[in-house]
C-alpha cells in the first residue's frame, strides 16, 4: 500500500453529483489501504464567475480616468481562491458521510508558501509536518488547490491550471508514490480528439514529451506541474473522473523515457491558437539588434517564442519576425514603438490570425526525415509555413489560423498516429 495524491479539476467537481462521484473514487483508494491526499479545483465556472466580479468593479473609473481602487492584485487572489475553499469543504463532508475521516485544508493551513507574484505565484516550499501525520493516522486530507500564502501572510494564487501544480508539489512534499490527475478525458491523446476522432490514447508518455506538448497547447496538464514531477521523479497518471469506482480506468502514465515501453518517432500533434506574429521591417543588419528587441520585450514582461530573421531587399537591413502570446500583443506593440529609435526599425506589422502547430516525439533524437514528412504533409494540403522553430524533440510551425484543423489532421495521418506502435525489441 502506498501514499497517493489525487487531484480533481473543475469539471470533475462541477456540481454536487460530481462531488459525490469523486467521493466514491477516493473511498475506493482508501479501501485499498492507501494514504490519500486530495487536491481540488473550484467547481466548473466558479473561478470565471469570481473573476467577472472583480472585472465588474475594475470597470468603475474615477473621474480622472484612473481606476478608483488602485492596485488590487492581493485582494484579487483572496477572492478567486475562495472557489477552491468551497469545493474542499464539500468533498470533506461527502467523505465523512461515507464514514471516512476527512478534513479540508486551505493553502495557508498547510502552509504552501509562495513568492510575492500575485495571480501567478510560484511555490517556494510546502511544509508537511501537519498534513503528513494526519494521513498516517488514516485521515483523508482534502486540500484547496491553486492557492498558497506569501511572506506577507496574504493569500496568493498560482495562475490558471495551478491546481495541477499544487497537487504535484504536495505529492513531492509528502513523498507520495504517485500523483493521479483526474480530468474529463481518460488520458493523454495523440492529438485533440475533437479535431481528429481517430486520435489514440497513449498508455505511457515521457516527461519530456508531455512537457513539450503542454507548453505547445495541449491542455491536459499544466506545464509547471510536469516540470516539477520530472525534476522529482514523480510518476503522474492522467485518468478520467467520469468512470465509476472499480471500472477499468488505465489512463496515461507520465514517466521517464526508459519506462515508456513503445517505439515511436512522433508521439503527438499539438496546436496553440494563442499566438500573434510581429514583423519588424528594415532593421539594421548588425550584431546586437535582436538583443535590443528581446530586451524591449523582457522589460515589458512579454515572452518571445519563435524567431526568424531574413535579409530585406535593401542593403544592410533585415526583417525580423517573432511570435508572442496573443494576449500580450498590444503590450508588445506599445513597447516596440517606445523603443523604435533604440532598436532602429523602419516599420512594423502584426497578425493575430496565426496558429502554432507542432509535432513532438523523443524518437526525433535518433530518426531522420521527420521535418521532411511534416513539411511535405503540409505542402500537400496547400498550407504555407511562415515561421519554423525546432528543438531536440519537437518541430513547430506557424501557419494561418484558417488551416489549423486541416494541418492537425494532415500531420496526425502523416505520422500514422492512429496506429498503435509495436513494443521495443529487446535483446534475448
Amino acid at each position: 500500500m502506498g501514499r497517493i495524491v489525487m487531484k480533481f479539476g473543475g469539471t470533475s467537481v462541477a456540481d454536487l453529483d460530481r462531488i459525490r462521484a469523486v467521493s466514491k473514487l477516493v473511498a475506493a483508494e482508501v479501501a485499498a489501504g492507501h494514504e490519500i491526499a486530495v487536491v481540488v479545483s473550484a467547481m466548473s465556472g466558479e473561478t470565471n464567475r469570481l473573476v467577472a466580479l472583480v472585472d465588474a468593479l475594475d470597470a468603475d473609473m474615477a473621474p480622472s480616468g484612473e481606476k478608483s481602487g488602485g492596485a488590487v492584485e492581493d485582494e484579487y487572489d483572496s477572492i478567486v481562491a475562495s472557489g477552491e475553499q468551497v469545493t474542499s469543504g464539500l468533498l470533506a463532508i461527502a467523505l465523512r458521510r461515507r464514514g471516512i475521516p476527512a478534513r479540508s485544508w486551505l493553502g495557508w493551513q498547510i502552509p504552501l508558501r509562495t513568492d510575492m507574484a500575485h495571480s501567478k505565484a510560484r511555490i517556494a516550499e510546502i511544509e508537511s509536518s501537519a498534513i503528513g501525520p494526519s494521513l498516517a493516522n488514516g485521515h483523508v486530507a482534502v486540500v484547496a488547490g491553486f492557492q498558497g500564502i506569501n511572506d506577507e501572510g496574504r493569500i496568493s494564487t498560482l495562475g490558471r491550471g495551478g491546481s495541477d501544480t499544487s497537487a504535484v508539489a504536495l505529492a513531492v512534499a509528502l513523498k507520495a508514490d504517485r500523483c493521479d490527475i483526474y480530468t474529463d478525458v481518460d488520458g493523454v491523446y495523440t492529438t485533440d480528439p475533437r479535431i481528429v476522432p481517430e486520435a489514440r490514447r497513449l498508455n505511457r508518455i515521457a516527461f519530456e514529451e508531455m512537457l513539450e506538448l503542454a507548453s505547445l497547447g495541449a491542455k491536459v496538464l499544466q506545464v509547471r506541474s510536469v516540470e516539477l514531477a520530472m525534476n522529482n521523479d514523480l510518476p503522474i497518471r492522467v485518468l478520467t473522473s467520469m468512470a465509476e469506482a472499480g471500472q477499468d480506468n488505465p489512463g496515461t502514465l507520465v514517466c521517464h523515457e526508459d519506462q515508456t515501453m513503445e517505439e515511436r518517432v512522433v508521439s503527438g500533434v499539438a496546436y496553440s491558437r494563442d499566438e500573434a506574429q510581429i514583423t519588424l521591417l528594415r532593421l539594421a543588419d548588425e550584431p546586437g539588434v535582436v538583443a535590443r528587441v528581446c530586451k524591449a520585450m523582457s522589460d515589458a514582461n512579454v515572452i518571445v517564442d519563435m524567431i526568424v530573421q531574413g535579409i530585406s531587399r535593401s542593403d544592410n537591413t533585415a526583417n525580423l519576425t517573432f511570435t508572442v502570446g496573443e494576449r500580450d500583443l498590444d503590450t508588445a506593440l506599445e513597447a516596440l514603438e517606445q523603443a523604435r529609435q533604440e532598436i532602429g526599425f523602419e516599420a512594423l506589422k502584426h497578425d493575430r490570425d496565426v496558429t502554432k502547430v507542432s509535432v513532438v516525439g523523443i524518437g526525433m533524437r535518433s530518426h531522420t526525415g521527420v521535418a521532411q514528412t511534416m513539411f511535405e504533409a503540409l505542402a500537400a494540403k496547400g498550407i504555407n509555413i511562415e515561421v519554423i522553430a525546432t528543438s531536440e524533440i519537437k518541430i513547430s510551425v506557424l501557419i494561418d489560423s484558417e488551416y489549423t484543423e486541416l494541418a492537425v489532421r494532415a500531420l496526425h495521418s502523416a505520422f500514422d498516429l492512429h496506429e498503435t506502435p509495436a513494443p521495443p525489441v529487446t535483446a534475448p
